[in-house]
């Protein structure tokens, strides 16, 4: 099968399905509700139905695709690696054209095409959000103290920061070395995160404390804008054209300046290093330049691990935590960018890691969608993985993904058990201090 046009042709990959069924025990919605129409081969099967006009597109048809959580456990799994998320993200566009995009979403995808507006909202929410939440420092969620318009009352969320992490520092951070050589580069530039720049903002804090003592110039840049992938997996393409674009045109401006861009988020890095390229794979000359830019883009631990002396910096502290950590593989890290090693390779350096019984199963977040309209999808998904982070007896559980923070807080929220989720890059910053 081609590598490219075939990818977007929905007849051709489900002629390609052979049916033989690997998919559809590692399915995280088909394990929850065991309908065949909502197992990988299922979808393959009713989207090449679609594109041969055999199948209508009406709220049948869209309550199936919308209840993919685009984990790519199917994708691992295929022998024909069949890119089923794909097409489902392909496919959803036409359903937002079709049946609009509710009003929620539209808000929440035209605040983060605004950056200044966005950042006004987060403050106005940081002053009045205790009025509304119970704030569990702790870890880093609150809970509703009534129910709210989408938001259900027995739910732990993120909440927001007093200041975002893009507002809070300057744009450059020179390190402090003496004598530098100036025709060596030695400078990253960060890609925070909408949830981190707003909500976690100590992942941000502690990837530019390492950074410093890594002695690496730090570059912030303030245009940043989200990197489009909430409204992607919604089928919002107008909104991924902009953001996409908008990005593209600034992170042109000073990429030659800079050895990387690193994200300390797994599902921002798959969108820009993966993501771009397939949303863009109609328009050859903004593929081309966003082909350009991946070569640079960089999940935080893979560069930290490979291109700096962190490991050795860490091995050298003398510095050991007894607190037992177990790590979560975010599908958009392990499945999608093949990183798992990096950050456990990292971790153990300070840290006793032990493993839970499948750390690669889904937690369950999904999107938007998922988060809201199929919120008991996502709650139903979620509780197997609280179970096995218990099972460990681990303290904190540990993953470079602020969805799957968000997501397996909730998850260990609805089971009460008692673990704290932390980001590998503060785990690493608090072994470093």
């Amino acid at each position: 099968m081609s590598n490219t046009i075939n990818k977007f042709d929905y007849t051709s990959i489900s002629d390609d399905c052979v049916k033989c069924g690997k998919c559809k025990p590692v399915c995280t919605i088909f394990n929850i509700n065991q309908d065949e129409a909502t197992s990988p081969r299922g979808f393959i099967d009713l989207l090449g139905a679609y594109e041969r006009n055999e199948l209508e597109l009406d709220k049948n048809a869209k309550d199936i695709f919308e209840s993919c959580f685009l984990c790519t456990n199917c994708v691992e799994a295929c022998p024909n690696d069949l890119p089923t998320d794909m097409i489902i993200e392909q496919v959803r566009s036409d359903i937002a054209k079709k049946f609009g995009i509710a009003w929620y979403k539209r808000l929440f995808f035209f605040l983060l095409r605004h950056r200044k507006i966005m950042d006004f909202m987060s403050k106005l929410g940081w002053m009045f959000q205790t009025c509304a939440l119970k704030i569990e420092e702790k870890n880093s969620s609150a809970v509703p103290k009534f129910s709210l318009p989408i938001v259900k009352k027995d739910r732990a969320l993120p909440y927001a920061d007093k200041r975002t992490f893009l507002n809070k520092y300057p744009e450059n951070i020179p390190a402090n070395v003496e004598n530098k050589d100036s025709s060596v580069k030695n400078k990253v530039a960060i890609f925070i995160g909408c949830m981190g720049n707003y909500s976690y903002t100590n992942i941000g804090d502690s990837l530019v404390n390492i950074l410093k003592k890594l002695e690496i110039d730090i570059f912030i840049p303030k245009k940043q804008l989200c990197c489009g992938a909430p409204a992607y997996f919604t089928g919002d393409f107008d909104t991924v054209d902009y953001l996409v674009k908008k990005n593209i045109e600034y992170f042109e401006t000073w990429i030659d300046d800079v050895d990387a861009i690193i994200i300390p988020e797994a599902t921002c890095s798959a969108m820009i290093n993966q993501d771009w390229e397939h949303y863009l794979h109609d328009q050859p000359e903004w593929k081309e330049r966003a082909a350009k830019l991946s070569k640079k883009v960089f999940m935080a631990t893979k560069w930290l691990e490979n291109s700096t002396k962190l490991k050795d910096v860490l091995a050298n502290s003398g510095k050991k935590i007894d607190d037992l950590v177990t790590y979560h593989d975010p599908c958009h890290a392990k499945k999608m960018q093949g990183i798992w090693r990096e950050p456990r390779n990292l971790l153990k350096q300070n840290y006793v890691l032990t493993e839970m019984s499948d750390s690669n199963r889904c937690c369950g977040f999904g999107g938007v969608t998922m988060q809201t309209e199929k919120y008991e999808f996502s709650k139903a998904a979620g509780a197997p993985k609280a179970a096995m982070i218990k099972e460990t007896n681990a303290k904190i559980v540990s993953a470079e993904c602020s969805a799957c923070r968000m997501q397996i807080t909730n998850s260990l929220y609805q089971a009460d058990v008692d673990v704290v989720f932390k980001n590998p890059i503060e785990l690493i910053a608090e072994a470093l201090d």
